[in-house]
């Protein structure tokens, strides 16, 4: 196991209410076709190989150049530059075809995406998630880790010593594994509440992101970060106009 980083802290902000940046946060799920008894959900939440390259294909076309979600944390803090179009890539879950399918198109493009595991499934060795030496190998390849809890459970209506148990816990099984401090949360299902945001707040994490629709983004609200929902039947089309739209 690698020793547990030092944390860095949150970048201090240079105005009293830091900066409003747009940015679309592209969010996915599963990276494979959906399996042929899939119900409406997961085929809601499937992207195909062949869907995503033709985005990185759109993407690179159009000059879109992925940051990472710290990026975004210091450009909200401090207005730090950001190329002239941004876009930060993430997936949920940390379903293991995230691995098998998207890391290589990622890496093929010369793109970085944002992952954010539920670290319960990872050290139970479930098969259909990352296990550990997958999530090294994307990090050393240059994809960011964040925390998505560690059950993936409903934050809202808890107690604090649950939010931490969550929300900490998974947060320090990852930095162990890579090394790394972890600044990027994902509330899972999208489920959050005020003490929930608290305890992603104290806990050192520099960004939330939610489920809601947008792109654009302000530092006062970095613990409820809107994003953009690639769907299973988006045509490249769809994905364009999306995209337009939350750059806008």
């Amino acid at each position: 196991a690698t020793a547990t980083p030092t944390p860095i802290p949150m970048p201090t902000p240079n105005t009293p209410n830091g900066y409003a940046v747009t940015v679309p946060i592209l969010m996915y799920h599963y990276l494979s076709a959906p399996p042929a008894d899939a119900d409406a959900i997961r085929r809601d939440l499937s992207v195909s190989p062949e869907q995503f390259e033709a985005q990185l294909a759109y993407l690179r076309a159009e000059g879109f150049q992925t940051i990472s979600m710290a990026q975004l944390s210091y450009a909200l803090a401090q207005n730090t530059p950001l190329p002239a179009k941004p876009v930060v890539i993430t997936f949920d879950d940390g379903y293991r075809d995230q691995y098998q399918n998207a890391f290589p198109l990622l890496k093929k493009y010369g793109y970085s995406a944002t992952f954010y595991v539920f670290t319960q499934v990872i050290d139970e060795n479930n098969i259909n998630f990352l296990t550990w030496d997958m999530v090294k190998e994307m990090h050393r390849a240059g994809m960011e880790f964040g925390s998505h809890s560690y059950r993936h459970s409903d934050l809202t209506n808890r107690d604090v010593d649950f939010l931490v148990y969550e929300i900490l816990g998974s947060k320090e099984a990852i930095e162990e594994r890579i090394g790394e401090p972890v600044h990027a949360f994902c509330y899972p299902s999208g489920r959050y509440d005020e003490l929930a945001q608290k305890v992603v707040a104290s806990a050192n994490f520099w960004s939330a992101v939610t489920t809601e629709w947008g792109g654009d983004h302000t530092y006062t609200d970095r613990f409820e970060m809107p994003r953009v929902r690639i769907r299973g039947n988006d045509t490249v089309e769809d994905f364009a106009e999306k995209l337009a739209i939350a750059a806008e």
